[in-house]
């Protein structure tokens, strides 16, 4: 019985060690959990620091930058007093001399007034002092010309050179191709056709090249004509979004383009006021700025060089104390009459000098935009600075290309060479001008009229426009009758 008691106890003890053992376990790993978790607190928190010491580290880097600029500025500056103080101590050496040559020069006069009358003396001497006087005078005005001229100049430069800083920004050069995303290869398929009859209809109807390409899920848009290419772009951006493309889904998506290009235009102004900052225009002078957006000039975007030329207006007019919103908006507007002069005689100044004066711009505003190419004076330096902003946007690196000003000019050259011809209703240059399109009345033009038609155009074009390799003529006749059942 003694036995198993012990035996009892010892088991007892046994479990009762072994309960202890797996509690000091539990609690060991208790407590390892809690160091892990104190551990990552302590690197998170070291992160933190890190990165706020890292922060502080590049403001003070920043902040040592102003520094050195600051101290270079503080040298400049200091260097111009020095400047200055040295020519104020030439002209004191100057002056002392000048007053001991005249001292010298009097001294002389009174001996010579010795042998002559009073009145002849003062008269002498007073004849003697302004002929000295004056020529000093004049020499010392052409001295501070000179350092003025020196000083306008260099303050010149530095404005100029602040402005286009301020307004460093990507250049709004022109392209004739426009690449269009697509949302997956299959839709390449839809866009070609059953035997390639939606790509037809597209480029017959828009007068733009859809080029696609193997291995690109993206498709090209090709015209010299931005308005054309814009008209195209939005056309095929509603067929892909709607994903049923035929002919006739073709037409009605060019045609819902067309109609709702003067909301395009309207936004486009509405933007480049917002971003030039102007306000309170006429809505009709919003819609012609709008129209711009698809107007170039040398291959530059004439609306965002509106806006840009705008902006460094604004800049240079702060610095020079001048009216900043007449600066501003003479500059956004200065070449609003580029939208008229396909329409209307006269220089793109004049037209939009008149327009914006019918719809209650400022005289200040009309003059800057008539005189921004000196056909007539500027009559204020806000003028002025419209001039020099338009020069700065039009002349920086990279802003213009003659060569696609000049592509243009030669396709609506043929263009205008092929309309002449009796019965054609409209001509498309297409493929870089390897090709023209030409679409003809129904009712002018018959089917066997259209291969004369065509070959006439053939002729004309060889004979009367110059061109390397072979240009193909295609002339389209298309009849159509509409009915309606009700």
């Amino acid at each position: 019985m003694d036995q198993s008691l012990i035996i009892l106890l010892l088991l007892g003890a046994s479990l009762i060690a072994l309960l202890l053992v797996v509690f000091a376990r539990r609690e060991a790993e208790a407590e390892r959990s809690a160091a892990r978790r104190e551990a990552e607190s302590i690197r998170q928190d070291i992160q933190v620091r890190l990165a706020e010491a890292k922060r502080r580290e590049e403001q003070t880097l920043q902040r040592e930058k102003e520094l050195s600029a600051d101290h270079r500025h503080a040298q400049q500056y200091a260097r111009g007093l020095e400047e200055r103080a040295a020519v104020v101590v030439r002209d004191e050496r100057r002056v002392a001399a000048d007053r001991a040559r005249l001292e010298d020069e009097r001294e002389r006069a009174l001996a010579a007034v010795a042998r002559t009358t009073p009145e002849e003396a003062r008269a002498e001497l007073a004849e003697s002092l302004i002929a000295k006087a004056r020529a000093d005078a004049e020499v010392e005005l052409r001295r501070i010309e000179r350092r003025t001229q020196a000083a306008a100049d260099a303050r010149a430069r530095e404005i100029l050179v602040e402005a286009m800083q301020r307004q460093a920004a990507a250049t709004s050069a022109e392209h004739s191709t426009l690449w269009i995303n697509l949302p997956s290869e299959e839709m390449k398929g839809r866009i070609i056709g059953r035997e390639g009859r939606n790509i037809r209809a597209f480029e017959a109807l828009t007068g733009v090249n859809l080029i696609v390409e193997e291995g690109v899920n993206a498709v090209q848009l090709s015209c010299f004509d931005p308005e054309r290419r814009e008209l195209a772009e939005v056309t095929l951006a509603a067929l892909v979004v709607d994903g049923r493309i035929q002919p006739q889904r073709v037409e009605a998506a060019y045609a819902r383009a067309v109609a709702g290009a003067s909301q395009r235009h309207r936004a486009a102004g509405l933007d480049a006021l917002s971003e030039s900052g102007v306000s309170g225009v006429a809505s009709e002078i919003v819609d012609v700025l709008g129209r711009l957006r698809l107007r170039t000039s040398y291959g530059q975007n004439v609306l965002a060089h509106l806006v840009e030329t705008s902006q460094v207006a604004a800049d240079i007019a702060a610095v020079l104390g001048a009216d900043v919103e007449v600066a501003r908006r003479g500059a956004l507007l200065h070449d609003l009459g580029k939208a008229f002069t396909h329409e209307q005689s006269g220089t793109h100044a004049a037209l939009g000098a008149r327009f914006a004066a019918e719809h209650g711009e400022d005289g200040a505003v009309v003059n800057a935009i008539a005189a921004h190419h000196d056909e007539v004076a500027p009559e204020s330096l806000e003028a002025v600075i419209v001039q020099v902003a338009d020069a700065i946007s039009a002349a920086r690196p990279g802003a213009r290309r003659e060569d696609l000003d000049a592509y243009v000019t030669r396709m609506e050259h043929l263009e205008r060479l092929v309309l002449n011809h009796h019965g054609v209703t409209r001509v498309l240059a297409m493929a870089a001008g390897r090709e023209v399109r030409v679409i003809v009345e129904p009712d002018e033009i018959d089917d066997a009229g259209t291969h004369a038609l065509a070959r006439t155009i053939a002729e004309h074009i060889s004979t009367d426009f110059t061109f390397p390799g072979e240009i193909k003529v295609t002339v389209i006749r298309e009849l159509r009758a509409d009915a309606v059942a009700g």
